[in-house]
């Protein structure tokens, strides 16, 4: 029997499913939903516990208070890391603070997705939008390889793509807040990807449709996850405005290197994908 609380998370996404919301920008704080994230809060726990069983480290490096950008590899198919990071940020950081993942334009325009993802915390990737949930003081999740790590091959895991052009370095810098860097292993596995369609996700309003070793070919079924064991790593802070000196795609590289830095280490010390 389903746990009563795990039910009424999966009720409570159901119910935002069907509910349309108008384009999050013209709503009060882009459309978060409080409320939403603690009655769907047993759903991820149950992801990130029994599911995922996440190892996580380093969570102290997460300010009680105050903005920062968390920056973290991205992969896997579909979000999940995303939502795992949300999980880490407001379930078990003491001071409990929500995390307002930077989320591409097709997210929040698709009029299926942007209820889920608006009410959980997403806010759509610019400058503009960014530097004011900085300026109240907020959390960001930010993944500067987007689409092309989320979508990146199986072959291709846990090689990291060009942190863009130094976007977040940028905003670190205007709103002189840290950057915090963090490594995720585990995610690359959930769903593997072989191959994509581009052609049949344009009327789903999608930039792609993911083919893995289960999906299409179990159907639904294939949607599942696969349950590897997590690891995720936080690291310490660092700041650009203590490097004034150095130029914005320096810093960004700086911040991969430790990001690849920290998937080197949690990956040798992984014995097994699905163990640990």
């Amino acid at each position: 029997m389903m746990d009563p609380a795990i039910k009424d998370a999966l009720k409570a996404v159901v119910e935002a499913l069907r509910q349309p919301m108008p384009d999050p920008a013209s709503l009060p704080d882009f459309g978060f939903d409080p409320g939403f994230l603690e009655r769907t809060a047993p759903a991820l726990d149950f992801l990130w516990s029994r599911y995922f069983r996440v190892h996580l480290r380093g969570l102290e490096n997460v300010p009680a208070s105050g903005a920062a950008l968390l920056v973290a590899n991205h992969s896997g198919g579909l979000p999940y890391d995303g939502a795992m990071l949300i999980h880490a940020c407001h379930s078990l950081h003491p001071a409990h603070r929500p995390l307002r993942p930077l989320v591409a334009t097709f997210a929040v325009r698709s009029p299926w997705m942007r209820p889920v993802v608006a009410r959980i915390g997403g806010v759509r990737a610019s400058m503009r939008n960014a530097l004011d949930l900085c300026q109240r003081g907020h959390l960001l999740g930010v993944f500067p390889e987007g689409l092309r790590g989320v979508g990146k091959p199986y072959r291709e895991r846990y090689r990291l793509t060009n942190f863009g052009r130094g976007g977040f370095v940028r905003l670190a810098r205007t709103a002189n807040v840290p950057i915090i860097p963090v490594a995720i292993v585990g995610a690359e596995e959930t769903h593997p990807v072989v191959a994509k369609m581009t052609r049949l996700a344009k009327p789903f309003g999608l930039p792609y449709i993911p083919i893995t070793p289960t999906f299409p070919l179990l159907g639904p079924l294939g949607l599942l996850p696969v349950p590897a064991k997590w690891s995720i790593q936080i690291g310490e802070a660092i700041s650009p405005m203590s490097q004034p000196d150095r130029d914005t795609l320096e810093v960004a590289e700086q911040v991969r290197s430790v990001v690849d830095r920290m998937i080197a280490n949690l990956l040798l010390e992984r014995r097994s994908v699905l163990f640990g």
